[in-house]
């Protein structure tokens, strides 16, 4: 099954996919150069739009490998108003940083996050700034050529895998699938973590990694609720509780399978990705929490999100108490320690 597209903008497809093809054929002909480093880079990315869970893989790998030395992650800092290079700290806003590198910043206080739109003046300010750098990590780079990563990782969703795509407008493919060749790991993530032997044989045979390539599954692990402004302490779901669930990210639906298997009752108020939270977005959420029946009631949201709302002062009390955020985290399925070795014997191996 293919992902949907709109049927009129199909005959666009085979025009982006020619223009980025060729852009492609220019940096491997080595017309247009890629920059090297004589340090561990590396990039974990995909060649969809969004929604393969990047973020959570680039703390994954960031927390890893911390715990060897000093570890940057660079990010562009999507929709940030900033500009140039910036180093993220816990002070920043949205808008200064970005809502991914400013969570980031957040949950790994060991780790530098930093942003820039050039990631080659990126790279070597960040190793300027700090020389004793294990690895940097680039988030979202597969497909910024300019830079070749060391180590590149690829990921694609378990529920729309890149080999059931289409290019761009049709489909959600950034590049043809020749692009998934310049990867060293693929990694099938959001993957169910009962996923029998003959299914992951299956969609490894569809993939058909190379035999240079290595083929990994991880799975989305949830942790406890955490306020998003209060210090009260870690709370649970049960089948007595109203959640409204707010969910401002590429694919909100395994949260929000997460959250209808355990509550009493779910009111999902989706935005797009990256949403900027009004107003009116605040009165919507307030007014769907004072709607549910249940005694025990709460606001949910994501890591990413929670960033976002944070900022809000106009939020109400009574809201601000009852709204919590769900940390995720990945777990490698079956072969972690295969993954583990990979990564980190690349970068040992290239201090």
């Amino acid at each position: 099954m293919t992902v949907p597209g709109h049927f009129l903008l199909r005959p666009l497809s085979p025009l982006y996919g020619l223009a980025v093809s060729l852009r492609n054929m220019l940096y491997d002909l080595g017309i247009i150069r890629s920059c090297t480093f004589p340090f561990p880079v590396i990039c974990v990315g995909n060649i969809t739009v969004g929604g393969t869970g990047k973020t959570p893989h680039v703390e994954y790998i960031a927390e890893l490998l911390s715990q060897y030395g000093p570890v940057a992650v660079l990010s562009r800092g999507y929709l940030r108003r900033s500009r140039g290079f910036r180093v993220v700290g816990p002070g920043d806003t949205v808008s200064e940083a970005g809502d991914e590198p400013l969570q980031m910043a957040l949950r790994l206080p060991g780790v530098t996050v930093a942003v820039d739109r050039d990631r080659v003046r990126g790279i070597n300010e960040l190793h300027r700034l700090l020389p004793g750098l294990k690895a940097i990590i680039l988030d979202d780079g597969f497909q910024h050529r300019a830079v070749r990563a060391g180590l590149n990782i690829l990921l694609t969703d378990y529920n729309r895998l890149m080999t059931r795509d289409r290019l761009l407008p049709y489909g959600r493919l950034r590049e043809s699938l020749r692009g998934a060749r310049r990867a060293d790991i693929i990694v099938v993530t959001k993957t169910p973590p009962a996923i029998s032997p003959r299914e992951a044989g299956v969609i490894a045979g569809e993939i058909n990694p190379l035999p240079q390539q290595q083929l990994f599954f991880s799975t989305l692990e949830y942790g406890e609720l955490r306020p998003v402004f209060t210090g009260e302490k870690e709370r649970r779901i049960t089948g007595d509780t109203g959640v409204v669930l707010v969910t401002g990210i590429a694919d909100p639906t395994p949260l929000a399978e997460r959250i209808s298997a355990v509550a009493g009752s779910v009111t999902h108020i989706q935005f797009s990705d990256h949403h900027n939270f009004t107003r009116g977005d605040i009165s919507r959420i307030t007014s769907a929490l004072h709607s549910l029946q249940q005694t025990d009631k709460i606001v949910v949201t994501t890591e990413k999100d929670s960033v976002r709302l944070k900022e809000f002062t106009i939020i109400a009390d009574p809201v601000r108490e009852h709204l919590y955020y769900l940390p995720v985290k990945v777990r490698i399925i079956e072969e972690e320690e295969k993954f583990i070795k990979t990564v980190t014997g690349y970068a040992g191996e290239n201090n």
